[in-house]
């Protein structure tokens, strides 16, 4: 019964994308869109003829196999990669273009080796099997930029599909395609300029009013398509007329402005006539001459939305438009006398030979890498194009507007050069811990031989004073390098900022106002309540800094749902709910110059001895460290503000607000037993040796790894190991791993300079406790008493 039903679906399904098409076609004027549009329809169709070819039960009562050659041709003709999965994770079908694109048809989410990029599509899979429906945008894949959508599927609903599509960039032809067909083609046609837009074979992509009207006899004419020179003929002398005007027509001027050239195999130039053009058609003046031409076309030049100017065979400037002034970084009245006024002086000599070349012979088109005067260190395409019948004007040059471009491209050098010193500033702030313990804990033993009032207790107390004020400087360093120990809990931002805000009344001063809002609907998130105040205590002090004359500081707290971050197109914020908290000032507002520069370690712009300039480059860390992202907006004289994006933590316990523990009560530190210190660093070993003798213990001791084993295996009986994690030889993890094959409930400290979260995987282990350097004698004492309380009793 369902037979005939099914085999009629399928072909009025396909009619009726081919309709669709051609709708969208006659709206929009893209194929590429059409042809998207017509696709997706015959994707369902395929689908659809899939799903009843998997459902035998419920469309007939024969047995059929899912036929899987129409949904890949179906996919084949769209531009997207098409993939399906089912509810086990496999690949049942993929189009041939996401063969390309993925060598080897991985099945997604895992189609790359990026694992951040996985967790994310993994994510997005999560959300549509929850949802119905999820996106991901900007994945990276080669040369390619694309944008993952991902839809539950099927009759019951078990399927995945994932559809990749290329992110489509603006181009030149878009401009001027949009250009002809808007309010600016109607304009040029009202002062009597015929516009044309074609293809790199000839035919009419599209047109504005004026030249519809004359070449077609009607301005809603449909010519696009058509080949450009069938609507155009030349007489005996050579001119040029409209063929629709036969006798009766006035001779034409053509003017051919080349929009992007066509890759050649031997050499960097190409002929105009090679890729797709804007053409431009003037009645030829009474008299010929080229005046009245050239007024047109400076008209239609400063109409354009892209940068274009023209020279003369001398290379002088004869005009230029706003979009090229505003991409040469000109101001408002300022006309350069050559080309060459607006590149570096070692660019100079290239620009002027290159535009002498193309102001003769026959009319090229071509581009070179310039470096802007105001700009030196991004280099931009300058593109010229012979011109011919204007005049003195010989030269028709343009600039790419890439200052988006570049902007993403100092972002991502940014963000390397950071997590280069931040790399940098780890392993320093590793070897001064090692250092600071040994001053902290020789510090501790000889103010035990001292009491208050002593000659050298007070200069001993400075010493230790200051290694505590040195330690906290590598706390920064570790906080900025993302390193540091976080002890992260379930939490509203409202919250933190209330319990900071009385510490912030104080620190701000009589001068400043403090100014609180918060958002509603915040999510909550997971951070380390302690760090975040030091984020927030950090910039309401910077901004209070700027502000010398006093002023305000604004403090909000608002949420970031998905889809206002979709329509944020951030480059580097991850389309996700997030909760935000803002920082601003009515201050003198940052240089440009200085802002990209603000989070780096030891950079600051405060006087000598009144700024560390380790701050910002915490706040940079320990909101890297926690998750979220941290952006900078300034304007000169108006403020700065301070932007942090935190993702909303989405566990099952995000509504359990995090537990309050009692203080337990601390037991004598003084023990007994027998502890295996492990430590490569003489300095370390050594104060740690006296000060757990001090405490009761006997100590044995050795230098690394290998040397800890041997005296483990020795006649004594060892009741802890205290290791370094980091060690030549053998490290403390390896070290520990084989002691507990022969010694398993062995209880174990780890120390070190790194930071805990950092070494987490490789100590992540039983009876295991963790001590961060620089640490006391008290603080080692109390960490060798708890470790040792971790033993499980005697049977």
């Amino acid at each position: 019964m369902m037979q005939p039903r099914s085999r009629l679906a399928l072909p009025l399904l396909i009619l009726a994308a081919l309709a669709s098409a051609a709708l969208v076609l006659y709206a929009v004027g893209s194929w590429p869109l059409a042809a998207g549009f017509a696709a997706t329809i015959l994707i369902a169709a395929a689908l659809l003829s899939w799903y009843r070819h998997l459902y035998p039960a419920l469309v007939s009562d024969r047995e059929a196999t899912p036929d899987w050659t129409v949904a890949r041709a179906a996919a084949d003709a769209s531009s997207m990669a098409i993939a399906v999965t089912d509810r086990a994770g496999r690949l049942v079908c993929a189009s041939d273009l996401f063969g390309e694109w993925f060598p080897g048809y991985p099945t997604p989410p895992a189609v790359t080796a990026d694992t951040a990029l996985n967790d994310a599509l993994s994510a997005a899979a999560r959300a549509a099997w929850r949802d119905g429906e999820a996106r991901h945008e900007g994945v990276a894949q080669g040369a390619l930029r694309l944008d993952v959508d991902v839809a539950r599927t099927g009759r019951s609903e078990d399927y995945l599909l994932w559809r990749f599509s290329p992110v489509r960039q603006p181009s030149a032809l878009d401009d001027v395609n949009r250009f002809l067909t808007g309010e600016a083609g109607r304009q040029l046609g009202e002062a009597g300029i015929m516009a044309v837009l074609i293809g790199g074979e000839g035919r009419i992509r599209a047109a504005n009013g004026a030249f519809l009207l004359r070449a077609a006899g009607r301005i809603d004419a449909n010519i696009v398509g058509r080949d450009f020179a069938a609507h155009m003929r030349v007489d005996d002398k050579g001119r040029l007329f409209l063929a629709r005007e036969e006798q009766g027509g006035l001779p034409l001027r053509l003017l051919q402005v080349p929009l992007k050239r066509a890759a050649q195999p031997n050499g960097s130039q190409a002929s105009m006539q090679d890729g797709p053009m804007l053409l431009l058609l003037i009645d030829e003046p009474a008299g010929g001459g080229g005046t009245s031409a050239l007024s047109y076309i400076e008209t239609l030049l400063s109409l354009l939305p892209f940068g274009l100017a023209m020279a003369d065979r001398d290379g002088r400037v004869l005009f230029l438009n706003n979009a090229f002034a505003r991409v040469a970084g000109l101001k408002s009245g300022d006309t350069p006398s050559y080309p060459g006024d607006l590149v570096v002086r070692e660019d100079q000599a290239a620009v002027a030979d290159a535009v002498r070349r193309f102001a003769v012979g026959p009319q090229m088109s071509g581009d070179i890498a310039v470096r802007m005067r105001d700009t030196p260190d991004d280099p931009i395409a300058l593109s010229l194009a012979g011109v011919r019948g204007l005049g003195e004007a010989a030269v028709l040059l343009s600039l790419k507007d890439n200052s988006e471009e570049s902007k993403l491209k100092r972002q991502v050098a940014q963000a390397t050069k950071m997590q280069a010193i931040g790399q940098l500033a780890g392993g320093v702030a590793h070897d001064f811990n090692n250092i600071l313990t040994a001053i902290i804990g020789h510090c501790d033993l000889m103010l035990m031989r001292h009491t208050p009032g002593d000659s050298d207790y007070d200069d001993i107390q400075q010493i230790k004073s200051n290694s505590n004020r040195a330690a906290g400087l590598t706390r920064q360093l570790l906080a900025f390098s993302r390193q540091q120990t976080l002890r992260p809990q379930i939490l509203q931002l409202p919250d933190i900022v209330a319990d900071v805000s009385n510490l912030l009344k104080r620190l701000l001063g009589e001068n400043v106002k403090l100014d609180v809002t918060h958002g509603r609907n915040l999510g909550a998130i997971r951070a380390d309540p302690g760090q975040l105040e030091q984020v927030i205590v950090n910039l309401a002090v910077n901004a209070r800094d700027a502000m010398p004359e006093g002023g305000t500081v604004n403090i909000q707290t608002y949420a970031v749902p998905a889809i206002k971050v979709r329509e944020m197109r951030q480059q580097i914020l991850p389309v996700g709910d997030y909760t935000a908290l803002r920082v601003s000032d009515s201050g003198l507002g940052i240089p440009p110059d200085i802002l990209a520069k603000i989070f780096e370690p030891f950079f600051t712009t405060k006087e000598l001895g009144k700024g560390t300039g380790l701050g910002l480059s915490t706040v940079y860390g320990i909101v890297k460290q926690s998750g979220g992202y941290i952006f900078a907006e300034s304007e000169l004289g108006r403020g700065a503000s301070f932007v942090i994006y935190l993702p909303v933590y989405a566990g099952a316990d995000a509504q359990q607000p995090a537990p309050v523990k009692a203080p337990a009560p601390r037991p004598e530190t003084w023990g007994t037993g027998t502890v295996l210190l492990v430590e490569d660093e003489d300095m370390v070993r050594a104060v740690a040796e006296r000060a757990l003798t001090r405490q009761g213990y006997k100590v044995l001791t050795a230098n690394d790894g290998e040397q800890g084993l041997e005296v483990l295996n020795g006649p004594e009986k060892i009741d802890l190991l205290i290791s370094d994690v980091v060690m030549p030889n053998m490290d403390g993890p390896a070290m520990v791993a084989h002691a507990r094959r022969a010694y398993p409930d062995l209880p174990v400290l780890f120390m070190s300079g790194y930071a805990e979260e950092q070494l987490r995987k490789s100590i992540d282990l039983a009876n295991v406790a963790f001590l961060p350097k620089p640490f006391s004698v008290s603080q080692l004492a109390e960490a060798a008493r708890d470790a040792l309380a971790m033993r499980p009793p005697a049977p």
